[in-house]
């Protein structure tokens, strides 16, 4: 639970007889700091079952000792590189902090590896129908565990209060279209503009919604984790005198595949 942070995520799996690969996860930091990540291992089955085990447990303890994303980033990518277990296995991900803002919201930080972007979500100025969707994808991240000097981007930004944040596994981006084409992070990017509210939960809703209504579904794995700040109270938005806030309660997300300023 994140104090004035709304949480929803959602997974699928490709094949009902095959141990997915990807992951995701939001967990405590202490000092009113919150970490987040979202992963996906390449390929299927015990081998990348054992990777996301790894994965996972490497992330939540590096980021006890890493304050810079990019730095829990390399402790992943030097641990699958020294195990000798997992083989020639790598993996994408987005690996990410949060600290509340003096003026509502929070600072986010978010390092990248190989994974696609993330989507900022929030209203368009002068009450347009429809949100801005902003990929946000710092460049220069290459994928976890496939180079030994592997190198990791970072990028800081404001999540204000009524923005949100859509993390995703590329099961999504490389979910086909009717002509055959794939979605693509410009189609995913284009269908959520045409939503009307960048809350966790409507985020997700709406990224299923989009995916059923395709003619093969995802295709694939997929594993979308959402993020959003509730809006100011209207008394705020018009400088009034009330300043009470009531922070919403966040959904507890912790997940796994299971037959489930830059830098």
């Amino acid at each position: 639970m994140v104090p004035g942070l709304e949480l929803a995520c959602h997974y699928q799996t490709d094949s009902p007889r095959d141990v997915g690969g990807d992951f995701y996860d939001v967990f405590p930091l202490g000092g009113q700091r919150w970490a987040f990540f979202v992963g996906d291992v390449c390929g299927k089955g015990a081998e990348a079952a054992a990777v996301t085990s790894l994965a996972r447990y490497t992330l939540r303890e590096a980021a006890q000792h890493h304050d810079d994303p990019t730095a829990v980033l390399h402790a992943l990518n030097s641990a699958l590189l020294l195990d000798p277990s997992i083989g020639s296995r790598y993996c994408t991900c987005v690996f990410g902090t949060l600290q509340p803002s003096p003026g509502g919201g929070f600072t986010v930080t978010v390092a990248m590896g190989g994974h696609p972007p993330a989507f900022h979500v929030q209203h368009p100025e002068g009450g347009a129908a429809g949100v801005v969707v902003e990929g946000i994808r710092p460049r220069g991240g290459m994928l976890v565990g496939a180079l030994e000097g592997a190198r990791f981007a970072s990028h800081t930004f404001h999540l204000a209060p009524g923005h949100g944040l859509l993390l995703y596994t590329d099961g999504l981006t490389e979910a086909r279209m009717p002509d055959g084409t794939m979605l693509g992070e410009e189609g995913a990017a284009a269908f959520l503009t045409t939503r009307s509210a960048p809350d966790a939960g409507r985020l997700i809703e709406d990224t299923i919604t989009l995916l059923t209504s395709l003619p093969a579904g995802a295709g694939d794995d997929v594993a979308l984790l959402a993020l959003s700040v509730p809006p100011a109270p209207a008394a705020e938005q018009t400088g009034t005198a009330s300043t009470a806030r009531t922070p919403a309660a966040a959904t507890p997300v912790d997940g796994a595949a299971r037959t489930g300023q830059e830098h």
